[in-house]
């Protein structure tokens, strides 16, 4: 039998690559439609005739998941063919599959919990002395070393062991001087000195200044004699770590002649990554190994953590205090070191053993019940929850909510979980975004999006994240569904009229399944929305975090409080879809503390409030109607002046791009360069022309980058600056033209990064893609007109 394998082995694995190959394309052909899978249940709607007949299928476009149309077909938007998709449950993010196919992919689910984790933190590291207690044994008086009685480093001393001999002329003469204030007031057959207090104590106190005790004084009093030298002893019990000097050299006061260290306690100076951070706090036990003593495992706590960060390593220094009694532990030795932490809600790390504890903030082994003062430093006790800890018992409150990592997606600090919907018919079911925290161990924790006890697909969601591309849907590898773009997931279920036009008509129409108006409740609670949003985005301008903070707080509110019973069941899922969006982006608004975290939240606040507005469009208000079409800001004539000339070439451009016409869009861009080197610079103290001037910088180096441009890819790239260039100064101070000009965005341009441009039609010319996806645009928004000035 084995020899039978060892000759077929190849043409097996043949077969059974084929049979992978045959079950994927089965799985996946069931997923668009194609085959029926087995056990599947055909949906199915009644006539009037009171028979039953098989609901239509639904088509729509890969690359543009909004396009639903009743039959085959190509998109409006891009030209492509329409693919089939087949029903599943209402739900902007749901797929369903049969019994037998859920076996197939082998899904399994676990519930999300609340309890406590473990944190394993590792860091290697060495052993370094303890500053605190080195020494150093340095020249008092000016001199040249007589003797030394340490010959070498690593000899351990005593406290009070002689450490050298120094002879000094400066020494000597101080000596002299004393005996010569005891020689002058001393009585004849008298052994007892009768000094003035004031010439003989100045004179022992200069002694004790250069290095001599009390003793050393006394005795040379009582002999009568002065000394050439002086010893130095160590002031401390240690080991001798370095040598500075040689017998016979000459020294100064305060040369370093020897450097002792006690070894009786080190420090461990250990590397801790960014992500690992949150984990760390002062006064945490931390267990260690070392390559010398493999199996022994030795115990310090943290003492210090550095508040800088090193740029290169992206790692913090963190220091540990060490007992070193046994003396095995050597300075240089290389350690490999865990902390576990034990998390709590919040991301905090929970050491309940130090409830009402008082801890040295020097010394973190000095732990007490009361307050008090460090036995060591003398410094006061601090509580320990002032140190980051979560120190009450263990309660349900203080669990956090946490999500398997084999569950998640990672997108960024957000991530897609597939939780499985309970009584359905048939296995279903939904993607959720998700706020995670940290990662502790094999879990991360959750901040928003999931609730306990929600079943979460932890073996198989990447398989159903490919399921809802091939549906179109939003997923984790196309956030925004289809082949990608802007955050216009469509309305799903809506009917198009099966025509192509433009991505302007289509815009307009993609409401065509909402009623003519909403209710009033509902257009309240969205204008609300809209308007704690703008509020968010003054804030921005401002820059103002504790106000960003708030603003996000409030815009929470006004998510909540959205009556979703009053929107129709084919438009309930778009908005709960934007809801829980809008909910992630509150979560993470609420946190921000840097202006970058800032911009990155809002830029996703402004995309998901851009989609509700497409999807439930809202009346406009009587100020924004009163309201200019541009220009927010009065530009003076002069400003307006230069801004003249620059439409028409930048027009012709992006007809030249739309073309593919290499050599018609290279002669476009001479007319603007031209344009912008006859500008004579504005001598004026206005805001507007301090902007304008930085703005023609900016408008300069664009230009100029399209001058050096040699093929399409690169002009298109230059494009996309200058388009958003462009869109800028019509936001700033209108764009001077007799024409009514148009804002267009292309979702996939740049590997779906997307980028707009203008136009003066709506009729979609992309020049991103060309002729190969001409009329690919999700939006078209007229900007209005503005005279060109005379």
């Amino acid at each position: 039998m084995n020899e039978f394998f060892k000759r077929h082995r190849g043409k097996l694995w043949v077969a059974q690559a084929v049979a992978f190959v045959l079950l994927g394309a089965f799985v996946a052909s069931w997923f668009r439609g194609g085959v029926d899978g087995p056990n599947v249940s055909t949906t199915s709607a009644t006539s009037n005739s009171g028979g039953t007949q098989s609901k239509p299928s639904i088509w729509t476009c890969a690359m543009h998941p909004q396009i639903r149309r009743d039959g085959p077909g190509n998109c409006p938007i891009c030209g492509m063919a329409l693919v089939p998709v087949r029903d599943s449950v209402d739900g902007v993010r749901t797929v369903s599959v049969s019994p037998a196919i859920k076996s197939l992919m082998n899904l399994q689910v676990s519930p999300v919990r609340r309890q406590y984790v473990t944190a394993d933190v590792r860091m290697v590291g060495k052993v370094e002395y303890d500053e605190t207690r080195l020494a150093h044994i340095t020249a008092w008086v000016p001199g040249r070393l007589e003797r030394m009685f340490v010959d070498f480093t690593g000899v351990a001393v005593k406290k009070g062991d002689h450490m050298v001999q120094i002879y000094s002329e400066a020494l000597y003469t101080a000596q002299e001087e004393l005996l010569a204030v005891t020689k002058r007031d001393r009585p004849q057959n008298s052994s007892r000195f009768i000094a003035p207090l004031d010439l003989a104590e100045s004179a022992r106190e200069k002694l004790r200044l250069l290095g001599l005790t009390t003793e050393q004084i006394q005795t040379i009093e009582q002999r009568g004699k002065s000394s050439e030298t002086v010893t130095i002893y160590s002031p401390v019990g240690a080991v001798v770590v370095s040598k500075n000097k040689q017998e016979g050299d000459r020294v100064q006061t305060g040369d370093r002649i020897y450097t002792v260290a006690d070894l009786s306690r080190l420090w461990v100076q250990m590397d801790a990554y960014e992500s690992d951070l949150a984990w760390l706090r002062y006064g945490q036990n931390v267990e260690f190994s070392t390559e010398a003593y493999p199996g022994d495992v030795f115990r310090g706590q943290i003492a210090f953590i550095d508040p800088m960060l090193n740029e290169d390593t992206r790692t913090v220094k963190v220091r540990v205090n060490v007992p070193n009694d046994d003396g095995r532990l050597k300075p240089e030795m290389f350690v490999r070191a865990v902390v576990k932490s034990h998390v709590a809600s919040g991301g905090r790390v929970m050491d309940a053993s130090l409830a009402g504890k008082w801890i040295s903030p020097m010394h973190p082994e000095i732990v007490k019940d009361k307050p008090g003062n460090c036995d060591i430093c003398g410094m006061p006790l601090v509580r320990a929850e002032s140190l980051g800890y979560v120190t009450a018992e263990p309660t349900k409150a203080t669990k956090p909510l946490v999500v398997p990592v084999s569950a998640v997606l990672l997108t960024g600090t957000r991530a897609i979980v597939y939780v499985q919907i309970p009584d359905a018919d048939k296995p279903t079911y939904e993607g959720r975004e998700i706020v995670i925290g940290a990662r502790a161990g094999d879990f991360y924790l959750v901040k928003s999006g999931l609730e306990e006890g929600d079943l979460v697909v932890t073996n198989g969601n990447f398989k159903l994240d490919s399921a809802l591309q091939i549906s179109a849907k939003p997923s984790m590898m196309t956030p925004q569904g289809g082949g990608g773009g802007g955050h216009n997931h469509g309305q799903m279920g809506s009917k198009g009229d099966g025509k192509s036009g433009s991505g302007g008509d289509m815009e307009r129409g993609s409401a065509a399944t909402l009623p003519d108006s909403l209710a009033p409740p509902l257009q309240n609670a969205f204008q609300e929305l809209v308007k704690r949003f703008k509020a968010i985005r003054e804030k921005v301008e401002t820059a103002n975090l504790a106000e960003i903070r708030a603003g996000y707080d409030q815009l929470g509110k006004a998510v909540e409080v959205v009556p979703a019973d009053l929107i129709g069941p084919q438009m309930r899922p778009q908005w709960f879809e934007v809801a829980m969006l809008l909910r992630n982006d509150v979560t993470e608004g609420r946190e921000v503390n840097s202006m970058r975290d800032a911009d990155r939240v809002f830029a996703l606040t402004r995309q998901h409030v851009d989609q509700m507005k497409a999807q439930f469009p809202l009346p406009m208000s009587h100020d924004e109607m009163q309201m200019p079409a541009m220009a927010n800001m009065d530009a003076p004539p002069e400003v307006t002046e230069q801004l003249s000339g620059f439409i028409t070439p930048y027009l012709k451009l992006s007809t030249a791009l739309a073309a593919d016409d290499l050599d018609a869009a290279k002669q476009a861009v001479e007319p603007l360069h031209q344009r912008l080197a006859g500008l004579p610079q504005i001598v004026s103290d206005a805001k507007a022309v301090e902007i304008w001037s930085k703005e023609k910088r900016d408008l300069s180096e664009i230009v100029a980058s399209l001058q050096d441009a040699n093929n399409l890819a690169a002009l298109r790239s230059g494009f996309a600056l200058l388009s958003e260039q462009m869109l800028s100064l019509e936001r700033m101070f209108g764009l001077p033209t007799d024409q009514t000009l148009y804002e267009l965005h292309c979702p996939m341009a740049f590997e779906g990064r997307g980028a707009s441009w203008l136009q003066s039609d709506d009729a979609v010319r992309n020049p991103y893609y060309g002729a190969s996806m001409l009329r690919c645009a999700d939006r078209v928004e007229s900007l209005g007109s503005r005279v060109e000035s005379k």
